[in-house]
């Protein structure tokens, strides 16, 4: 894990999912200060810099963790424009939030890392992945002990079926994924790609996300889970 002493003004990559929100958890638990989330769009599922499903309803977890969305369109599948859009983003949350750094939620992509710490160093800006080299097993028990409650939106490996769309992971869902894992050789924090995730409820959230309707779509290999309406639901 990245060690930050200074407490920084941060932006947030932010999917949705369960890395980029964990990420937060982390960053805002050793006493940094999360600005904004920054979410870019990209047109392709293949993208290999930023995630795809569901995006658009991120704004519902914007509202409940109460910080500021700066989204973005991606028009393009070329990874080196998805790096300029990433850079003029994070040029806008300078400007508008005094920005110090951008916190990710990477655990094992060199790629991703380096592209990232490259886009911060030419906006002198610092670069946090507290997420790193996380060992896969600890973490996702970690998640579910820390109160995160999150959906897979996407399936693509050997050993996931259409089963695991739409469906909530919690302690007993992490065991049978462990001996799939074992079985089938993909990454059990999923962090290769084999499935995405959506985050419905965590500590950060002053309620949670109520899923009421959803679609699968499934090839015979890899599928996708889309949330065709979502509720916000704060406690009480």
């Amino acid at each position: 894990m990245n060690s930050i002493t200074d407490t920084l003004r941060l932006a947030a990559l932010f999917s949705g999912g369960k890395d980029s929100t964990y990420a937060i958890y982390l960053a805002k638990k050793q006493g940094h200060e999360v600005k904004c989330l920054l979410s870019v769009f990209p047109k392709s599922e293949e993208s290999h810099l930023l995630h795809h499903p569901n995006l658009k309803w991120t704004k519902l977890q914007s509202d409940l963790m109460n910080i500021p969305q700066i989204t973005i369109d991606s028009a393009t599948d070329d990874t080196e424009k998805e790096v300029d859009l990433l850079k003029s983003i994070l040029t806008t949350a300078i400007k508008e939030y005094g920005v110090e750094g951008l916190v990710h939620g990477g655990i094992k992509s060199k790629f991703q890392k380096n592209k990232f710490e490259k886009i911060c160093e030419e906006l002198n800006l610092k670069s946090l992945s507290p997420l790193w080299e996380s060992e896969p097993k600890k973490y996702m028990n970690d998640l579910i002990s820390s109160g995160f409650v999150f959906i897979i939106t996407n399936v693509s490996s050997d050993g996931l079926d259409d089963s695991w769309l739409g469906k909530t992971i919690g302690k007993n869902e992490i065991d049978i994924l462990e001996n799939l894992s074992e079985k089938y050789q993909f990454n059990l924090n999923f962090e290769g790609g084999e499935a995405e995730t959506f985050v419905t409820k965590c500590p950060l959230f002053s309620g949670s996300i109520e899923i009421e309707k959803g679609e699968k779509f499934w090839d015979g290999y890899r599928g996708r889970f889309e949330i065709v309406d979502a509720r916000l639901n704060y406690d009480a």
